[in-house]
Parts: structure tokens; sequence; C-alpha cells
């Protein structure tokens, strides 16, 4: 198919890549447009030097930028991809933002008869570059069904969640049980150390029960060894954190540990770790 990536981040980059190496004609976009140059010389393909020109002609506009006010000006903008696309075509927005923005985009786009999903991503650039990311989509089914091949391309799981804006609640509850899950570990794998237990035993142990989760066996060993340079930022998460405490406050859901974990990052962040990976939670706890 013919189809067009904006947004050549940690994430962005090897997705577009999948897509080109899969047989697709991909045209890209980045504002920094000497990646975009890096990406046509390692994948080949097209570059265009603006959102609208990027989406004319395309089939399917591929989005994965930062925030609410990076989709609005990648999307929406006076030389976005909604001036530039084609009707019949069908934008798929991988950034995680909120769901009111990705029902505003719907809306607009609608008007110009094209399709929208909202797909934002887990799986962190470790999953982007092995193309094993995990999906969650709001959407029309119909839409749905029509790009799941396509997204195949990078990701291992896909999940179509319910209408526009649904694949953003359910990205809100991803962070959520990360906040907490990485929190808990952090604070038992503290504990350990202050008991002089073997840590390694211990998690060898832990990690066959209940306590078992994909950040026991992913950042065990990283965490003790004061490591936090795998991925996920902690100002990214910060911003989905904030997304989703946002939200809880229109529905009247009570997320106490995600505000108490939210201001713990607050405080990795005050300690010059702002772009550590979400495992540093523990560095509060072992100075």
């Amino acid at each position: 198919m013919k189809v067009t990536f904006t947004g050549l981040g940690v994430m962005g980059y090897p997705m577009a890549g999948f897509l080109a190496r899969a047989g697709h004609d991909v045209t890209v976009f980045n504002r920094t447009t000497s990646k975009a140059g890096a990406w046509q010389k390692e994948f080949g393909g097209s570059m265009a030097m603006s959102p609208r020109a990027a989406a004319t002609g395309a089939e399917i506009v591929f989005c994965c930028v930062g925030n609410d006010d990076d989709v609005r000006q990648v999307i929406l903008g006076a030389d976005g991809v909604l001036a530039g696309a084609t009707k019949g075509s069908v934008i798929v927005d991988h950034t995680t933002a909120s769901a009111r923005v990705a029902c505003e985009v719907y809306q607009l786009a609608r008007r110009k008869g094209i399709d929208f999903l909202d797909a934002p991503l887990s799986g962190g650039q470790a999953g982007a570059e092995s193309g094993q990311l995990t999906i969650m989509v709001g959407g029309e089914r119909s839409v749905y069904d029509r790009i799941l091949p396509v997204m195949e391309c990078y990701a291992k799981a896909c999940t179509l969640i319910g209408e526009v804006g649904c694949g953003q609640k359910a990205k809100m509850v991803n962070q959520i049980c990360i906040a907490g899950i990485v929190q808990g570990l952090s604070e038992g794998l503290h504990f350990a150390k202050r008991a002089n237990l073997d840590v390694a035993a211990v998690i060898g142990a832990i990690s066959k029960g209940a306590a078992q989760s994909w950040q026991m066996e992913n950042r065990w060993q990283t965490m003790v060894d004061d490591k936090f340079d795998f991925g996920f930022a902690v100002e990214w998460m910060r911003k989905d954190l904030k997304i989703a405490l946002d939200e809880a406050g229109k529905l009247g859901a009570r997320l106490e540990m995600t505000k108490l974990v939210d201001r713990f990052y607050e405080e990795i962040e005050a300690l010059g770790g702002g772009r550590f990976d979400t495992s540093s939670l523990i560095r509060r706890l072992e100075p």
C-alpha cells in the first residue's frame, strides 16, 4: 500500500522501517529533516517536507509524535495531514495523547471523508525495534479490519477496544498499572537489600509465582545495578500519567496510587533523572 509515516522518533523510525521492509510504498515526514533523510538512506522510500505533502495520495497516514499539541500541529495544522489527505484514506494516530484530541481529530477527519483510528502503543523502544509492539485501538470495526494487516508489520498484538478515544483510555490503564508495578518492585528490591537477602535468589523464587511481572523479569537486575537507560523516559511517563489523572478527574475515578507515584517521578526529575527510564523509581529509595 501507499502509506505515510509522520514522526520518526525512537518509536516511529523503526516502525516505518518495518513497513518499508514489508514492501509498502512509504513516504516519511519528520520535523527534523535530517532524521527523515537518514531514514530514507537506510530504508529507501520517499521523504516529504511537510505533513500535507507526505499525506497527499497516501492510503494510510500513520502519526507518532509527542503530545496533544504535536498531534494538532501535524494533523490539523494549515500544512498538516488533513490538508493533504485523500478522501477515503485513513489516519492512524499512534501518539499517546488524550481521548479528547482523538475525538477532535476524528470529527474533523469525518467531515472530509477520511477515517481515523487512535492507536497508542505499548512496548517501548525495544518493542518498536523488534516489531513486537502491543496496540490498543479506538475506532470503527470496518476501518480497524482494513488497517490491521498493515499494523501487524510492527506489532505482536492489536486489539480494538471500542469507539474512537477508547484506545487512548486503554493506554491510560496501561500506564496506571505500570506505575504501581514499578513502585512495588522498587520497594521490594529495596527491602530485600536492607534485609541482606540474596536478591537474585529472591527474584528467582518469587518470579515464578503471583508477584511475577514483565518489569520484574526485565528490570530487576538493572534496577539493582543503578542503570536506568533502558527505554521509556520518566518525563514521558509523567506526561502520560497527567493525561490519565486529567481523564480520571472527568470520570470521578480515584487514582490515589497513581497520584502518589507521579509525585515520586517528580522527585526523580528533581534528581536530574528526567531521561532515566521508568524503573528509576528505586533511585529515590537507594540514593
